[in-house]
């Protein structure tokens, strides 16, 4: 799964990138039109509590696909082009990252002068809408035709067309609507419309505050409440140079700041319940991972995100929670206390599951 990081010129994109993927990554693209691409390891409290338990040789932590969309401009005469490229790249992604400056710093000249969420959301979000609405418009044209001709497809397709039309008029994003079926969704998701990917809104506040407290960062949390969005605040900055410290270092920082974990911990796992997606974890001597699945995924469908081999030939699996290690200190304790499960084909994966797999191919 891809999550597009957007937002207008200077808003903070590549330092979020830069915190998530380390600086070199935030400038793989190549700049101009062209999208920054980064794998970002998720920070996982529940990993480093495994390994402190377990002492692998080797750690893994799950992943991210991020692609850092390149800003929308509204002006000059490339603002077309500009504007294509950008909804090209928005409509290949799963999810969309929303960053809105929050912050005034004379040494980073916005793009549309003083700093104003309300107006950067709606430059960003208005362009989505459009394009939706450029989608829709024709696509119930055709639907109609084929509808009227028998086609069942059809009809299911223009019921959700017809209904998505009066709320992008409105000048609504789609997400905003919380009742769409996952059929609905289906039919979204083939047409390519934006407005009903998840979104998260991510207020990039000054080191002055690092709560999110401030009129700006209450501005985006209230537009993300009022349109079915996530909300985080954090300071971009802070996190970037953050993740250039060891962890001697980054742990002196942040208790300086009387923080517990950096905020791109927050951040990460907001992502993941925004995409609807769950850890699990396997450990042993040689290594403890992390892997993401879908939400409800069964325990062999989470074996086949390891090997398809593994789920072909899934006999059962043995469970046990994070919290069951903490508190019985080994595996083997955690048997001899009756707290191992043993979980057959039906067995619905939970978030924070411990688990060895066997099988037989």
């Amino acid at each position: 799964m891809e999550v597009g990081i957007v937002g207008l010129p200077t808003v903070g994109k590549t330092s979020l990138l830069a915190a998530l993927a380390g600086s070199a990554a935030a400038h793989s693209g190549g700049g101009g039109q062209k999208p920054n691409l980064a794998v970002a390891p998720i920070p996982d409290p529940r990993l480093a509590l495994l390994a402190e338990h377990i002492r692998p040789k080797k750690v893994v932590q799950a992943t991210l696909q991020l692609v850092d969309v390149p800003g929308l401009h509204h002006s000059g005469g490339d603002g077309k082009s500009t504007a294509n490229a950008f909804l090209s790249h928005v409509r290949q992604v799963d999810a969309i990252c929303h960053v809105v400056r929050c912050f005034d710093d004379p040494m980073v000249p916005h793009v549309s002068g003083s700093v104003n969420p309300a107006r950067d959301i709606d430059a960003i979000d208005s362009e989505l809408v459009l394009a939706d609405l450029a989608v829709v418009e024709p696509a119930i044209d055709k639907a109609a035709r084929a509808a009227r001709a028998n086609d069942r497809d059809a009809k299911m397709r223009l019921a959700v067309l017809e209904r998505a039309l009066p709320i992008l008029n409105e000048g609504r994003p789609l997400r905003s609507v919380g009742d769409w079926s996952p059929e609905d969704h289906h039919v979204m998701k083939g047409y390519g419309l934006i407005t009903a990917k998840p979104v998260m809104y991510v207020a990039n506040v000054g080191e002055d505050d690092l709560a999110g407290e401030s009129a700006h960062a209450a501005t985006v949390r209230s537009v993300a409440e009022s349109s079915g969005a996530e909300f985080v605040a954090l300071c971009a900055k802070l996190e970037a140079e953050l993740s250039e410290f060891d962890e001697a270092g980054r742990k002196e920082m942040l208790e300086s700041l009387g923080l517990s974990e950096p905020a791109i911990g927050p951040f990460a796992r907001t992502l993941l319940r925004l995409l609807g997606l769950a850890y699990f974890y396997t450990a042993g001597e040689k290594e403890v991972r992390a892997w993401i699945i879908q939400q409800g995924a069964t325990a062999p469908e989470a074996a086949g995100s390891i090997h398809s081999d593994i789920q072909r030939g899934f006999i059962r699996a043995e469970c046990y929670s994070v919290d069951d290690l903490v508190l019985y200190r080994s595996e083997k304790a955690i048997r001899e206390a009756g707290k191992l499960r043993s979980e057959g084909k039906s067995y619905v994966m939970q978030d924070g599951d411990v688990v060895h797999f066997l099988f037989n191919v």
